[in-house]
């Protein structure tokens, strides 16, 4: 420690950071599952996926009007239509903590915090699914985004890391460890030990701090406990075989796409979803598209424009048309998704869409104003788990005058005020993770589950 202190009371930042960061770095061990999990198997596998559009929707061209079994597709749900009877499109769901900060819109969009400039978040509703499914499988949970922002957050308030490379998922979730499972094991170990270091040295440390240093500190101390847990998971599964892969699959899911072909790549993330699903690695995983400032553009159909240009259209018309091409471009790349869970068996034959929950949606709801209120979401599959679908969910009806498509200005205040105050999107999230085992009443600000 002589080293790094100028002065006693000095704490070299750069050191601390360079200490703690072998705990954040550390690549795919928050997926690690119990020691000793493989002696457990699940009898019915239950499982979840996220999908994360930013920056809402166009929502003129996307609002369902009517609520029930008789409604009409969209213009941008159309590609949905064949999905109808294994869909829920939701209407009238808000994040309160949002809407004063939409900055944090897809950092709240599964927990359903209240995350202002200074607060910590809470755990997203992936990773309180993962505390429950993680004894069943290799990895608890799949992070996978555009950019560096994940949709996952622990229940420390740190998110965690996400990949984007498709060769990197397929590797982590596939490959055995480069230079066998002996150099893995040592590699492990360096590390724990490692950690075991840290966190001696940073409790001498905080004698030195004051109190608010203390409580950032905490946050520090406990991802490093949680590492060393990880590590010593990991180190338990070195020994379980790895899934095989067929030939087709392998080369269908193990190979870099360019963001520039925009559909390739989203479908092929969807494709290893879909494989680490199938073949039980894990049974929760989320997908951002992209955050709110940096979703990327989709040249193939015409939008050289970020998302987020797209949205701020200040009423340009053309801008209006490329946003709504945009929309049902991502949920043409959701059906595919659906399609193939569909089509797919998992390990007992069974279609993996009836025991699959599919949540496709966006934090916000018209990105020229930063509404956030009318959340654009649609949740498919899961009927083995008991949802019933073919209808749309509205919970506008009741506390407005009706959708006004015809007159924009009256429509877009729906999506920046509340119709229903009471309707949550955390009751949403409460129902789904009381349908992959979660055993709570509430979670996030949740009111009740919803019934569906």
């Amino acid at each position: 420690m002589s080293n790094y202190l100028s002065q006693s009371w000095l704490i070299d930042r750069r050191h601390a950071l360079r200490a703690l960061g072998s705990c954040i770095a550390l690549p795919f061990l928050e997926c690690m599952v119990p020691l000793h999990a493989t002696e457990e198997k699940s009898a019915t596998p239950r499982r979840s996926a996220f999908i994360y559009l930013a920056n809402g929707v166009h929502s003129l061209n996307y609002q369902i009007t009517t609520p029930g079994k008789d409604y009409q597709f969209s213009r941008s749900l159309k590609p949905l239509e064949k999905h109808r009877d294994v869909i829920t499109p939701i209407s009238g769901l808000h994040h309160p903590g949002a809407l004063s900060h939409h900055h944090n819109c897809i950092s709240v969009w599964l927990t359903g915090g209240n995350l202002g400039p200074s607060d910590r978040n809470t755990i997203s509703v992936d990773q309180k699914m993962a505390e429950v499914t993680a004894k069943h499988t290799r990895y608890s949970s799949l992070e996978i985004a555009i950019t560096q922002d994940s949709l996952a957050w622990t229940a420390d308030g740190v998110r965690l890391p996400a990949m984007r490379r498709c060769s990197e998922i397929f590797a982590s979730l596939f490959e055995e460890p480069k230079g066998g499972i002996g150099v893995q094991r040592r590699a492990l170990r360096r590390k724990g030990s490692v950690l075991d270091a840290n966190l001696a040295e940073v409790r001498k440390l905080e004698q030195k701090m004051g109190s608010v240093d203390k409580g950032r500190m905490e946050q520090y101390l406990t991802s490093i406990r949680e590492a060393e847990i990880r590590t010593r998971r990991a180190d338990a599964w070195l020994d379980t075989p790895l899934p095989t892969v067929s030939a087709a699959d392998r080369q269908r899911t193990n190979r870099d796409i360019a963001h520039t072909m925009a559909g390739d790549y989203f479908r092929t993330v969807y494709d290893l979803i879909v494989l680490a699903f199938q073949t039980d690695v894990t049974r929760v995983a989320t997908f951002s598209l992209g955050g709110e400032g940096d979703a990327i553009a989709i040249p193939e159909i015409g939008i050289t424009e970020s998302r987020h240009q797209l949205s701020h259209h200040g009423g340009d018309s053309g801008y209006m048309e490329k946003l709504t091409n945009y929309d049902t471009f991502a949920i043409e790349q959701y059906s595919y998704f659906l399609t193939k869970l569909a089509e797919t068996k998992d390990l007992s034959g069974k279609p993996l869409l009836g025991s699959t929950m599919a949540l496709f949606g966006s934090g916000m709801s018209y990105g020229h104003s930063h509404g956030n209120a009318n959340l654009p979401l649609v949740l498919g599959g899961g009927s083995d788990l008991g949802l019933k679908h073919g209808s749309h969910l509205d919970f506008n009806q009741g506390h407005f005058k009706g959708y006004q498509l015809d007159k924009p200005g009256e429509h877009y205040s729906l999506c920046s005020r509340p119709a229903n105050p009471d309707a949550h999107m955390s009751n949403l999230l409460l129902l789904m993770a009381q349908r992959m085992g979660v055993e709570s009443d509430k979670f996030g600000d949740s009111k009740k589950a919803i019934e569906l």
